[in-house]
């Protein structure tokens, strides 16, 4: 697997995003089918992998991953974020997604920044976060504030780099003046194009971006065309029956374009947004060793510049349906 650099961090081109492996997300999946892909995905060279103590019930996809990483911790990169699985009786604050549920509930003070790694670290059975993130911004605390008691967690050695999770330029500049930030997390896919003006921040600063949902939470992959019963993607408008339809016509010329290169449409998009910047690496994710093997491959290729010129024209007549999911 080629790697690249988020900030002083070396990761694989293409991660793993293990948000897809706890229940409830897209549909049912048990322990033993979600380590088997995990497996698959680490065999494969994706060594990086992302989760967060907020993905599954009481932290289920951070010890999944525990599991998954046992005897092989020290070739794996393991990030996690904080921040929405927020203590009973504690309070929360608003942050507005473009979910049919309209908002996540949000607590980032620093008091109870150290007991979210210590918690994250149990549920790992690990000693130390290679990459640690906030994962919203909480509207009740300045992002100064975050990065310094991640900060401390850095000089006491619970982590060893700090991250942000879909944040703004703005706060991305605050918190680097506190603390280096090595990588920002956001989503960033051909149907979800990223801020431009984070990412010259990020480039300006030499932070990392790591593109979340970079297969547009798999719509990208051209093989959706309608939701099991308990898909968190029942609350997307982009997913409504009407507007799914109407987006997958929209996308034909992508699907037709990676027929004529031989791919599938799920590596031209990798593909195409590891060609966006030579400091951006990718995390989808799967329940199935065949599609991880597929995504993989897209690390290997290569895109024309004629090619990435016929995308670019595709895109600005591809006009989303359903609105931002942020």
């Amino acid at each position: 697997m080629k790697t690249r650099t988020l900030g002083s961090l070396q990761v694989p081109a293409l991660g793993f995003g293990a948000m897809v492996l706890s229940p409830g997300v897209y549909g049912e999946i048990d322990d033993d089918r979600a380590e088997v892909a995990l497996k698959a995905a680490l065999d494969g060279g994706a060594t990086h992998v992302d989760t967060s103590d907020a993905y599954g019930v009481d932290g289920h996809n951070e010890r999944l991953v525990g599991r998954a990483i046992k005897g092989r911790r020290d070739e794996v990169v393991v990030a996690t974020k904080f921040g929405l699985a927020i203590p009973e009786g504690e309070p929360s604050r608003s942050h507005p997604v473009g979910y049919a549920f309209n908002e996540l509930r949000v607590n980032t003070e620093p008091r109870l920044i150290r007991g979210y790694a210590e918690r994250s670290l149990r549920n790992l059975g690990t000693d130390v976060i290679d990459l640690y993130y906030s994962h919203y911004p909480d509207p009740g605390v300045p992002i100064e504030d975050v990065a310094g008691a991640l900060a401390g967690l850095v000089r006491d050695g619970l982590i060893k780099h700090i991250g942000l999770s879909n944040v703004t330029a703005a706060q991305l500049r605050a918190a680097h003046a506190v603390h280096p930030v090595t990588a920002v997390q956001n989503e960033w896919s051909m149907w979800r194009p990223i801020d431009p003006d984070l990412l010259a921040t990020a480039r300006e600063l030499g932070v990392g971006i790591v593109a979340w949902s970079p297969l547009g939470t798999g719509f990208l992959t051209g093989t959706v065309r309608t939701l099991e019963e308990g898909d968190f993607r029942h609350n997307a408008p982009r997913f409504s029956t009407e507007n799914l339809a109407s987006n997958n016509d929209r996308y034909a010329p992508i699907r037709a374009l990676a027929a004529q290169l031989g791919i599938t449409p799920a590596q031209l998009a990798l593909a195409w947004l590891l060609h966006q910047d030579e400091h951006v690496v990718t995390i989808p994710g799967s329940r199935t060793p065949a599609h991880i093997e597929e995504n993989l491959a897209a690390a290997d290729l290569t895109l024309h510049p004629d090619t990435l010129a016929r995308i670019d024209a595709a895109l600005t007549r591809f006009e989303v349906t359903g609105g931002t999911l942020l």
